[in-house]
């Protein structure tokens, strides 16, 4: 099955990768990986630098952190004062979104289940706030929260809290659609926003990002995360389950919304 990965070089014919090297690539969930070298490009293959934390490669410096960037920054184009609401802001995704948004001087605001989590993104992460969509009302919260409007919505839930949310937006507002996982499991057509004509009376645009049309600028992410690392401005949390025979039921805490930050699997000690 396919997945993003680290590991460490134990064989090498190439002469960029050496023995001892540790690398970030497509590396399945397996335990051992052959990256035939007409394949290493296509496998994104590149050295990380372990001193930074193996698993932060997986989460902020990993494809969620080149998302959260790329998404927030290019697509989203945030300006000092803006109010920004994230959801699933304990995910991997969402707490580098929140985290950027603060350090460009944003409000930020939050939405996930359940109360830990939502103490977790404001204690801290540095939120502004939080709304907790399990125990609350999540427009009664964005009224609360966003007394001005949403100016930003960086959106990895869909359905219905995409539809509240478009409820709240501001004139020239941006929507960055990044995931909808509560359509994901769906038995019947998935839910589109009921609210889209908000869109049209805000002058407001909504856009998809896919992470991997900024793999080229990849480096450029990693380097200044990497600086907010260092200085101790973000924090990369992964959520670790040792164990290559509990994949199946680690791969559906995503689903259930278990897991805090970035949900890694463990398939070998170093």
């Amino acid at each position: 099955m396919r997945a993003g990965g680290v590991g460490k070089v134990i064989a090498s014919q190439n002469p960029a990768f050496a023995v001892g090297d540790y690398v970030n690539a497509g590396l399945d969930v397996q335990e051992y990986c052959l990256i035939p070298q007409d394949q290493i490009k296509r496998s994104g293959m590149f050295k990380i630098d372990p001193r930074l934390g193996l698993t932060t490669w997986l989460n902020v410096l990993g494809m969620p952190g080149m998302t959260g960037y790329f998404g927030l920054m290019e697509v989203g184009l945030p300006k000092a004062g803006e109010t920004v609401v994230v959801s699933g802001a304990a995910g991997a995704v969402g707490q580098t979104v929140g985290q950027i948004a603060k350090i460009k001087g944003c409000r930020v605001v939050g939405i996930a289940g359940g109360q830990a989590k939502c103490d977790w993104v404001v204690k801290e992460l540095g939120f502004d706030a939080c709304i907790d969509y399990k125990n609350g009302d999540v427009k009664a919260g964005l009224k609360e929260h966003c007394p001005k409007g949403v100016d930003i919505y960086f959106d990895n839930v869909g359905g219905d809290i995409l539809d509240t949310v478009l409820t709240r937006i501001t004139r020239g507002a941006r929507i960055i659609i990044c995931g909808a996982i509560s359509q994901y499991n769906n038995t019947t057509a998935v839910k589109g926003p009921a609210n889209y004509l908000s869109l049209l009376v805000n002058r407001a645009r909504m856009e998809g990002i896919v992470v991997f049309d900024y793999a080229d600028r990849y480096h450029l992410g990693v380097a200044e995360m990497a600086g907010y690392l260092k200085a101790g401005t973000m924090k990369s949390r992964e959520d670790v389950v040792a164990g290559l025979e509990n994949f199946p039921e680690t791969l559906l805490k995503l689903f259930n919304g278990e897991n805090f930050g970035k949900l890694v699997l463990q398939v070998a000690k170093d």
